[in-house]
């Protein structure tokens, strides 16, 4: 949860750094929906996002990020979701800005992902004392993370650069941050990168197929039961 102190320490970063990683340990799953503009213009029921989420929660999915938009009602969305589904790990994605930062920062989300690495943003999150997941893609960047004081990155896209990828980093890099897998994954790829060694794994709308939950995600959720969080 966002800290909301009038000082905000190295120490309080790192402790919003450690739960989340502590969080995705228990279960190594996050699921990324972007929402539809039918998703701003309907509410409760009637909305094919909260039913969707819905059905999510039953099957155990406990972390779910939302894509950030510059469209008026995406904080009112989020609100909404904040109180109707408050026992899951909601974040934001896609956060490129700091018009987008200060939003997320506003809702007091326990944690928003960027897809790219960008220092600029990371010391504006800290200012705003919101936890920022960067988005790396090369050994320069991961270094960089790493030294700036990243516990853990988000590697994207993570199918371009293939399971063997955190392997071939570990020799030359040395230790590296928890990393969560985005972009271009399946279902099918849950096992086969966790057992490689990637923290986490982030997963699309893809994994709906006909408005409803793939049953091989429900499979692989019935044999991984989440520890409580």
């Amino acid at each position: 949860m966002l800290n909301t102190s009038n000082t905000y320490s190295e120490l309080d970063w790192l402790s919003q750094q450690e739960a989340l990683i502590a969080s995705l340990q228990s279960q190594p799953l996050i699921v990324v929906l972007r929402p539809d503009i039918e998703d701003f213009n309907l509410s409760g029921s009637q909305n094919p996002l909260f039913t969707l989420i819905e059905n999510l929660c039953c099957e155990g999915i406990k972390h779910i990020e939302i894509a950030w938009s510059s469209h008026p009602r995406w904080i009112p969305l989020m609100q909404a979701l904040s109180s109707d589904f408050n026992d899951i790990a909601l974040g934001a994605a896609s956060v490129t800005n700091h018009m987008a930062l200060e939003s997320v920062a506003a809702l007091q989300l326990g944690y928003a992902m960027t897809p790219t690495w960008n220092p600029s943003l990371q010391l504006y999150a800290k200012s705003l004392k919101q936890l920022l997941v960067p988005g790396v893609f090369s050994p320069t960047e991961i270094q960089e993370a790493k030294s700036f004081g990243c516990q853990l990155i988000k590697l994207f896209p993570a199918s371009t650069l293939g399971i063997k990828y955190i392997h071939n980093l570990k020799e030359p890099i040395g230790s590296i941050p928890f990393i969560i897998a985005a972009g271009g994954l399946r279902v099918e790829d849950l096992n086969p990168w966790l057992k490689e060694g990637y923290g986490a794994i982030a997963l699309g709308r893809e994994l709906i197929q006909q408005k409803a939950v793939d049953p091989s995600l429900k499979k692989w959720l019935r044999i991984h039961q989440a520890k409580p969080l």
